[in-house]
């Protein structure tokens, strides 16, 4: 984490909160086969992910580091998409996911984010 940006940690640390939700609620089924992560403490927490979240959060924090842009503008605003499409999808799905259930418990911080 020490070679990212502090905007890059942040919305690293804002993924892993939007994952940790969607596991935490649609992956429950496969508690036993958690794992835990070297980024899954991100959203100050300690919930372990189950492999396939796993695997998209250690994706999601390669891609940031290998970022050929200077500086990094917000994902949103990107012109070059760093993610394979089958990530892509997936992290549209648990953004649209979490998002409206983080909203939903009165998280309006995050709608700053969102615009911002």
């Amino acid at each position: 984490m020490d070679d990212l940006t502090p905007r890059q940690q942040k919305d690293l640390r804002l993924l892993a909160h939007f994952v940790e939700l969607f596991c935490r609620s649609r992956h429950r089924a496969s508690r036993n086969g958690f794992t835990e992560s070297g980024v899954t403490g991100l959203a100050g927490t300690t919930e372990q992910l189950c492999p396939e979240c796993a695997d998209l959060m250690e994706y999601a924090a390669r891609r940031l580091r290998r970022c050929p842009l200077k500086p990094k503008p917000s994902c949103k605003n990107c012109p070059v998409h760093c993610y394979r499409p089958d990530y892509r999808q997936k992290v549209r799905e648990i953004m649209a996911w979490s998002g409206k259930r983080l909203i939903l418990r009165g998280r309006l911080d995050l709608i700053f984010h969102y615009f911002f």
